[in-house]
């Protein structure tokens, strides 16, 4: 018989099995033990055990569901408006029997508990309060193709595709060089800077990335002094152990005052270089659907698309 309760303290082990079970897609990361749980949900300050919700079989995990919050617009705080599934699984020989649906109502039961008028199903900024480091790769790009259950599951219960993100990939390993004759003037009015610690600027940023250590590239502009473009960027492997360095691009900005001066271009091609000598062999970023400017930009760097992800939403009633 099929028993719900929420997150105890000695659930992890189980919870790290039923993960490799059920999310073996490109963006999932394998759990070789609990310890990347710790960074990726349970260390996050607004963990909340009533959110993370269990199916056993006698007394065995068969499945579970985790639901959260995303930030306010000033990233200070959780906004208690829009709940989020993060995740959702159940192991093979236990599907078809309503266990996913009744996780799923008792998850939509629980944020609207907390406020919620509406959720989303499949965690995008900015609605991304856990799995960042574990599942997606770069960043959290709602539930990917790649995982191919996700959007009939949700579709079926009334939710309706929101956002949907692509997501790139380029080789570094060979890297030819990349032209540009805007270059040679960008580099006397530019340097190119490296800052292993960066300061994240939101309690919410510091929430989500603070545990990966990411570092930043930035132009300066030397005549004003001030940084014009800066991208975030993170080692993939962190919590993947061995194997080629892989990096992740987690954001990219480009002052308002010097966009379509090729900045993004040169700052991503300089990036990509340095890379390429610390002998990385790939790198990913992701990108909203509809970002023609951006998806041009990455085209014409090299990147190819490798996977779609997305994210759903619904009303609470």
């Amino acid at each position: 018989m099929i028993r719900y309760r929420t997150f105890r303290n000695t659930d992890p082990p189980a919870l790290t099995e039923v993960w490799n079970e059920c999310f073996t897609g490109r963006g999932a990361y394998p759990l070789r033990s609990a310890g990347p749980l710790e960074f990726a949900l349970f260390s996050k300050p607004y963990f909340d055990s009533q959110g993370l919700v269990i199916a056993e079989n006698d007394d065995q995990i068969v499945g579970f569901v985790h639901a959260g919050f995303g930030a306010d617009q000033a990233e200070k705080k959780l906004n208690h408006e829009t709940g989020v599934v993060c995740v959702l699984g159940v192991r093979t020989a236990h599907r078809r029997q309503g266990i996913g649906s009744e996780l799923l109502r008792r998850a939509e039961e629980y944020v609207r508990s907390r406020g919620a008028k509406d959720v989303v199903a499949g965690q995008v900024r900015p609605y991304t309060p856990f799995y960042f480091g574990v599942y997606g790769n770069a960043h959290l790009p709602g539930f990917l193709n790649s995982d191919p259950l996700a959007a009939p599951f949700f579709e079926k219960h009334g939710y309706s595709c929101w956002r949907t993100t692509q997501v790139f990939e380029r080789q570094l390993q060979p890297m030819d060089p990349i032209i540009d004759q805007r270059f040679l003037s960008l580099r006397r009015r530019y340097d190119v800077q490296l800052v292993m610690a960066p300061e994240l600027h939101s309690w919410w940023q510091n929430c989500v990335f603070g545990s990966i250590e990411p570092v930043e590239f930035r132009l300066l502009d030397k005549l004003k002094g001030i940084p014009s473009a800066r991208t975030l960027i993170w080692e993939m492997n962190a919590f993947r152990g061995a194997g080629a360095p892989m990096a992740g691009i987690i954001d990219l900005n480009v002052r308002p005052d010097a966009q379509r001066q090729g900045l993004a271009r040169f700052l991503l091609s300089q990036m990509m270089r340095y890379l390429q000598e610390q002998f990385f062999r790939l790198i990913e970023i992701q990108c909203l659907e509809g970002s023609e400017p951006c998806i041009q930009l990455l085209r014409g760097l090299g990147f190819e698309q490798v996977d779609v992800g997305r994210s759903f939403r619904k009303a609470l009633a």
